[in-house]
């Protein structure tokens, strides 16, 4: 295999696919990323056995062929080299070499042989859905996955898809966000699948939120996701995800209302008192007032009073005040509703005036 190829051809694609790359392997080929080179086209694939990335580029070959090379060396080589330069690539044998102007890289390889290859999908769902839209659904849900929680299907992020609307869906048994948007697919029935945590990670760094539509596939272990020359596919959790609905909490006779920005500044305030580990803040709800209170092991205590619109009763309930701005940061609009019932309910959290975004944060013992 042998190829010379601008510096700025190759770097995208071969940052792209080592993102996916971890730096601890259990198998050493998968430190690598393949490279092959095949009539106009060369294709860089990277994998870590849950989640694949493979993009390519229009490039003639003078020796087309296949070869892994050490995906950081490979990559920190072509980053390092100047601006505009030509690189030349060629492989004998067990090792690669690669020319640039007065330098000279030569990389140990492993067999192209012994890469791993995704299955093909068989039949398979699909969605066209805009970049924007996808990585919205993906960003304002993922922050209440869990992580490496023992319910593994907590691990990840439930995609529920309808006829005329995809439902995103993460909770980690405290809290809960859900996001629905309406586009159309071509499921018969409700089907719901699970992205790894790692496969959501990657995916929204994949996306860059243009208006360009990409194409979804689901099979019944893979998700793959193609916008235009880089292909994504991830594996999918085999578990079931809870009856999410269950939880989320009806709205309430009293519904809270305030500006967002305000009622997030006073908990960031609250919260730098708040004790390191635990993160609580405690709340009472009074006509049209609402006061946080925060304090620590040090005996340091925080106040912040909030203007709101509330007719209910007076109640003192108490939250992990994290889980409250994640949700309030995901929310895009001016207004926000909160839905609290009673000392021991959870905490329902809605955009002014939307349907589409739910979250649920379930209260604490301060």
């Amino acid at each position: 295999m042998k190829f010379n190829i601008d510096r700025n051809d190759i770097l995208p694609p071969v940052q792209t696919v080592c993102t996916v790359i971890e730096r601890r392997q259990t198998l050493p080929i998968l430190a690598n990323i393949l490279i092959v080179a095949e009539g106009n086209k060369i294709t860089f694939t990277g994998t870590d056995m849950e989640v694949e990335v493979v993009t390519s580029i229009k490039h003639f070959s003078e020796n087309p062929g296949e070869v892994t090379v050490p995906a950081r060396k490979f990559l920190d080589i072509c980053r390092a080299l100047p601006d505009g330069s030509s690189i030349e690539l060629s492989f004998n044998k067990d090792q690669v070499l690669i020319k640039s102007g007065k330098s000279r890289f030569t990389l140990a390889t492993l067999p192209a042989t012994e890469f791993p290859s995704t299955e093909a999908l068989g039949s398979s769902n699909k969605i066209s859905i805009s970049q924007e839209d996808f990585k919205a659904l993906l960003e304002d849900t993922m922050f209440s996955m869990a992580q490496q929680d023992v319910r593994y299907y907590l691990n990840g992020l439930l995609l529920e898809m309808e006829k005329n609307s995809l439902r995103a869906v993460a909770t980690d048994g405290h809290r809960l966000a859900l996001k629905e948007i309406k586009v159309q697919t071509d499921v018969a029935e409700t089907q719901q699948i699970i992205i790894p945590r790692k496969g959501v990670i990657e995916l929204v760094r994949l996306l860059d939120g243009g208006d360009e539509k990409i194409d979804i596939e689901i099979s019944e272990n893979h998700i793959r996701v193609s916008k235009g020359e880089v292909q994504f596919t991830s594996k999918l959790i085999d578990g079931k995800f809870p009856d999410y609905q269950r939880v989320i909490p009806k709205g309430g006779d009293h519904p809270i209302k305030t500006n967002r920005e305000a009622l997030k500044q006073g908990l960031v305030r609250a919260s730098i008192l708040s004790n390191e580990k635990y993160k609580g803040i405690r709340l009472i709800l009074q006509k049209d007032l609402l006061k946080a209170f925060a304090h620590n092991p040090e005996q340091e205590e925080a106040e912040e009073e909030i203007e709101i619109k509330y007719a209910g009763e007076e109640i003192e309930i108490g939250f992990n005040v994290t889980y409250l701005l994640d949700a309030l940061s995901a929310i895009k609009t001016e207004q926000v509703i909160l839905n609290i019932e009673d000392p021991n309910s959870s905490c329902l959290i809605l955009p002014d005036n939307e349907i589409e975004c739910k979250y649920v944060v379930m209260p604490m013992r301060l």
